[in-house]
Parts: structure tokens; C-alpha cells; sequence
């Protein structure tokens, strides 16, 4: 291990970025926890991830044009450093890591409930640490191991989508599965219409929407490892937009055209019934093995972005020095390694109170995204405003609808809080988040982190 701060390695090519940007976008929520989304606001919820997935394209265009501008590790706390002021770097370094902890929590928990299936009455605390140790692990080899792993990871998603929505398609339109009788679509507003919930499901379900495209930004943090940043960078974020409408979108059309709203969620997975429909036996334990990769996914990049952002926060001067020195092979071993020892406290709940923890984990950590998308926004203002008539011509991927699209974007994120302050499951985050906050500016005075950053910059 090297004793002085080393640069990351650009190991990343461009396939792996682009499916890490297509994994990001699809995680457990979508198979598992899609039917609680959709008991709010009917088939009213493909509104929802519209409108979610709109204030995304505009967040990842704003980033993505500082990405290619300026490809640094720590990404949108670096810009935060930069345009806004280091307390603001320092507040949006550890928030984000705090907000991946919280999130990483919940997938190694998720890990252990799936692992029940194929091993019943087997410690849920066990797998969850043999998870953790596992993709610990492959963060601490190379980044190249990372993201293959994550290549992998997300095509398995990817594929189970993509079969799950043709072979819907065929039933909606053929009969396939169903005796050969179009199923149709009526069903979309055939049970008390396609708002039964009106405006309110809609708006309700906003906060399970957003916690699903948590994760979307971390293509900003590829950037300091990416081969080739100023191509790999666009081409993902050009497609999120459109992944989501196909993925996410596509799926759930084709999950509410062939079952009434109000019974999903009573029976089961969406997608195990699916394919059990179209004469798939082991549906059940297909989508396990796919909710199961996609827990491990979201626990692997956690840890990739937990370790990157404290490895930016050591160069920074706004987290121990130690944190920026990386091994022979470009990884912040020390940054990875302190991660993965603070996650075995959600091995700890585990043991202790594993069915407490997961609205307040969604809710928290749509929180701490949050923070971090109006961060990116703002910031993406500030750096605007800082270039000459000249520069802002030769951007090389401009975001569009600048600057309209940034006050919609952050007026939207601003409902989904007042929405999480108005409903009691999610109020607990904005105790949760806002406290973390306060004591990190208390830190930061206390520590003196600002002299130490300044002295650094």
C-alpha cells in the first residue's frame, strides 16, 4: 500500500458505466416494493414515475455537464466544494455517505430475508454479513472487478425486464398464457378508474417513486475512473430518461393491464405471477435469484460510493488524509475498509430488530438524495454563472432547458419533502436527516475542517 495520497485508476470502460447507469435505476423497489407504490395511486403510479423521472433527466443533465467539464472523484461534493463552499462540499460528502450506509443497510437486510427461501429458519444476520464480506471484498480488489461485477449484476436485471415485458405484451395482445384471450389493457381504468386514489395516491406515492431512483447520480462519481469520461459519461446519462420509461414504465403498464390494481400486492411478487402465467413453474425462484443479485448490487455500489466520497473528503482536508491514499491498484482500501466496519452495525439490527428498519431507511434515505439532487442543481448554478459568454458556448453537453429546468426540478423536490412532512410513516426522516446535518456544521466548526480545507484548496 502506497503512503501517499495516489489518483483512482481509470478502469472503468464503457460498457460498464452504461449498465451501472441501468443498474442504478432498477433496484429491489421495482420487484418487490412496487405493489405498496401502487396501493397508493393505482395505475396512476406510471404518472408518478414519469414525473420522478423527469426531474432525474434534468438533475443528471446538470451534472453531467460538470462531469464532462471537470471528471473528478467525489463528483457533485467536489463541485458543492468548489461552487458553493467547502462547508457545502463538506455537508454533501457525508450526507451522501451516510445516505448509502443507511441504504446499504437495507439491502444486506434484504439479502438475508431472500436467502430464507432456499434456507429456511438458517440466522438472517449470517447471510447479511456474508453479503457484506463478499462485496467488501470486491470493492477492495480493483476498480475494474467493481464494475465487473456491476455489469453482470445489472444485465441480469436487465434481462428478467425485458422478457418479463414482451412475454406481458404478448399476453395483453396474443392471449399468451391466457388461453389464447387478450387480456387487453381495461384494467387500467376499469377498477375505479386510472387516478381511484385521485391527485392525493399520486402525490403519496411520490416518496417511494423518488427512493427508487436513488442511486442514479452515482454515475457522477464514475467519472474520476472512467476511460474515457467525456464519451462513457453522456451516453449513460442520455439514457436514463429513456431507460426508466421502458424499465420502469414498460414494466408496471404491463403488470397493471394484466391485473387489477387492487389485488396486487395480496398474492405475492408481480413478476413471479407474471411469468407463473406464462407457464414458467419456477417463477418464484427465478425472481429470488434476481432480487437477490439486485441487493447485492445495490450493497456493491454502496460501498464504491461510501469509499469514493471519503476518499474525496481526505483529499478535501474534510476527513482524515488517510482516506486518500489508495493501494497499488487505484483503491482507497482504508476509505473501503472503514465502510464496511460501520455497515456491520446493519448486521447488528439484524440480530436485533430487522422489521423496524425499512420504512425509516426508505424515508431517511430519500432524505439524504434529496439534499444531494438540489445540491447538484444548485451547484450546476453556480458553475453556469461563473463562465464567460465563450465557455458556456463551447460546453461540450450542455443541459437542456437551463435554467427553467432547474427551478422545476427543485420546486418538484421541494413537494416531495413538504409531502414526507405531511405524511407520518416518512416524517422520522426529516428528524433524521436534518439532525445528521446540524451535527456535521457542530463537527465542522469544532474540528476547525474549514481552515483545514481552505489551507488544502
Amino acid at each position: 500500500m502506497q503512503s501517499e495520497p495516489q489518483d483512482l485508476h481509470r478502469g472503468l470502460g464503457e460498457r460498464h458505466i452504461r449498465l451501472m447507469a441501468l443498474g442504478a435505476a432498477i433496484g429491489v423497489g421495482l420487484f418487490l416494493g412496487s405493489a405498496n407504490a401502487i396501493k397508493l395511486a393505482g395505475p396512476g403510479i406510471l404518472l408518478a414515475y414519469l414525473l420522478g423521472g423527469a426531474a432525474i433527466f434534468i438533475i443528471m443533465r446538470a451534472l453531467g455537464e460538470m462531469a464532462v467539464h471537470n471528471p473528478v472523484a467525489g463528483s457533485f461534493s467536489r463541485y458543492a466544494q468548489d461552487y458553493l463552499g467547502p462547508l457545502s462540499g463538506y455537508l454533501t460528502g457525508w450526507n451522501y455517505w451516510f445516505l448509502w450506509l443507511v441504504t446499504c443497510v437495507a439491502e444486506i437486510t434484504a439479502v438475508g430475508i431472500y436467502m430464507q427461501v432456499w434456507f429456511p429458519g438458517t440466522p438472517q444476520w449470517a447471510w447479511a454479513l456474508a453479503a457484506l464480506a463478499a462485496m467488501g471484498s470486491v470493492n477492495l480488489i480493483a476498480v475494474r472487478a467493481y464494475g465487473e461485477f456491476e455489469f453482470w449484476f445489472a444485465m441480469i436485471k436487465v434481462v428478467t425486464i425485458v422478457l418479463m415485458i414482451v412475454g406481458g405484451l404478448g399476453m395483453i395482445v396474443f392471449g399468451f398464457g391466457n388461453n389464447g384471450v387478450a387480456t387487453g389493457i381495461s384494467h387500467l381504468w376499469s377498477h375505479g378508474g386510472f387516478f381511484p386514489n385521485g391527485a392525493k395516491g399520486v402525490l403519496m406515492s411520490l416518496q417511494m417513486v423518488m427512493f427508487a431512483y436513488l442511486g442514479v447520480e452515482m454515475i457522477g462519481l464514475t467519472a474520476g475512473e472512467a476511460a474515457n469520461p467525456k464519451k462513457s459519461i453522456p451516453d449513460a446519462i442520455n439514457s436514463v430518461f429513456w431507460r426508466i420509461v421502458i424499465f420502469y414504465v414498460g414494466a408496471l403498464f404491463v403488470i397493471l393491464s394484466i391485473y387489477p390494481w387492487n389485488e396486487l400486492g395480496t398474492t405475492g411478487s408481480p413478476f413471479v405471477m407474471t411469468f407463473e402465467r406464462l407457464g414458467i413453474r419456477e417463477a418464484a425462484g427465478i425472481i429470488n435469484f434476481v432480487v437477490l443479485t439486485a441487493a447485492l448490487s445495490s450493497c456493491n455500489s454502496g460501498i464504491f460510493s461510501t469509499a469514493r466520497m471519503l476518499y474525496n473528503l481526505g483529499q478535501q482536508g474534510q476527513a482524515p488524509r488517510t482516506f486518500a491514499i489508495t493501494s497499488a491498484s487505484g483503491v482507497p482500501r482504508k476509505a473501503v475498509l472503514v465502510s464496511v466496519v460501520v455497515l456491520l452495525f446493519g448486521v447488528l439490527l439484524n440480530y436485533l430488530v430487522p422489521e423496524k428498519v425499512f420504512i425509516w431507511v426508505t424515508s431517511i434515505s430519500t432524505f439524504g438524495a434529496i439534499w444531494t439532487w438540489a445540491v447538484i442543481l444548485l451547484s450546476h448554478r453556480k458553475f453556469r454563472a461563473g463562465l464567460s459568454a465563450e465557455q458556456r458556448a463551447g460546453l461540450e453537453f450542455k443541459m437542456p432547458l437551463y435554467p427553467i429546468g432547474s427551478w422545476i426540478a427543485l420546486a418538484f423536490l421541494v413537494l416531495v419533502v413538504g409531502l414526507m412532512a405531511y405524511f407520518p410513516d416518512t416524517r422520522i426522516a426529516l428528524f433524521v436527516g436534518p439532525a445528521f446535518l446540524i451535527l456535521l456544521v457542530v463537527l465542522y466548526y469544532a474540528l476547525g475542517l474549514g481552515k483545514r480545507a481552505a489551507a488544502n484548496g
